[in-house]
């Protein structure tokens, strides 16, 4: 597929900005963020500015984007609707808890309970998300479950960097120091999955093949013996989309250092052997290169990924 710019950052920032929005209450539940209007202001600001941008700018790929609320009637049929209907309604949830924290001093007891709400509506949506390409059975590349559990890993992982470094700005190192093992379990965890994901897209089992998708297959091997078109369509524009397979795996490396081993290295170093405003440099410095290596990884995801259609434009296999 071709990967676009607008849904990269879509899928990149709404999934670290409801990751964000997941900690922020969680914290505030068990009573670990104190109901600082500044500096709930602010995180919910990035939290919401993150979001909202996102979902802004995934009406970037379409063609006629005014017509983008249309899409919300579908619900019953297609996860894309789901996805808007979901994005909508939590941030009912998700306001009420910002009213509560900025303006009304609160972000625990029945605060903490809606901040929770919201919290598990941001994991719902981000999922919902996911099923808008987990679900077409003519991308086997996106066909699978840890498209799924991609998507909420990296939401997860890429929000508690994000909380993290927050924290540690307003002085919480103590909150920083609270997350530090959750933040290296989701980093490893979230390596390991893409890991598991890009060996199962690579596995070399095909799904469809031209024999099967011309229904040829019983006279021997179906090959092309002319292209149906004599220029670039549409169809081979945005479903063929051809990457060289030195620079995926060029950029697959630049994905896994910038978005999980960075990180990993720059928040050990930060919160073992630095101090104060150092801390909060590299802090911040590993918060921008994971989410810099997740637009590397967002950016392969779409890449790498075949449409079945390909088969008839030449492809031996999908």
């Amino acid at each position: 597929m071709h990967p676009a710019k607008s849904v990269i950052y879509f899928t990149t920032a709404t999934g670290a900005g409801y990751g964000l929005f997941f900690w922020l209450a969680l914290l505030s539940f068990h009573n670990h963020l104190p109901a600082d209007k500044a500096m709930g202001f602010v995180m919910l600001a990035v939290s919401f500015g993150l979001i909202i941008t996102g979902l802004l700018s995934s009406t970037g790929h379409l063609g006629h984007p005014e017509r983008a609320w249309r899409a919300l009637s579908q619900w019953r049929s297609s996860w894309l609707s789901r996805e808007g209907v979901m994005a909508i309604l939590t941030f009912i949830p998700m306001g009420i808890f910002g009213v509560y924290w900025v303006f009304l001093d609160q972000n625990t007891g029945i605060a903490g309970v809606v901040g929770m709400v919201g919290a598990v509506m941001a994991l719902v949506t981000v999922f919902t998300t996911s099923m808008i390409y987990a679900c077409l059975k003519t991308i086997p590349a996106w066909h699978n479950i840890w498209t799924k559990i991609g998507y909420l890993v990296m939401s997860l992982m890429s929000g508690a960097v994000l909380v993290m470094a927050l924290t540690t700005v307003f002085g919480m190192v103590d909150i920083a120091f609270h997350l530090f093992k959750p933040v290296g379990i989701l980093l490893v965890t979230g390596l390991i999955v893409k890991a598991i994901y890009w060996r199962h897209i690579h596995s070399g089992k095909a799904v469809s093949t031209a024999e099967s998708a011309t229904g040829l297959g019983g006279f021997g091997k179906v090959s092309l013996a002319a292209s149906p078109h004599s220029a670039d369509n549409y169809l081979l524009k945005e479903m063929g989309f051809q990457i060289a397979r030195k620079h995926a795996t060029k950029i697959r490396l630049i994905a896994v250092i910038l978005g999980f081993v960075l990180p990993f290295i720059l928040i050990g170093v930060a919160m073992h052997y630095l101090q104060d405003m150092g801390r909060v440099l590299i802090l911040c410095l590993a918060t921008a290169s994971c989410l810099l290596g997740l637009v590397f990884e967002r950016w392969l995801f779409f890449a790498e990924a075949k449409h079945v259609v390909t088969l008839y434009y030449g492809q031996d296999k999908v």
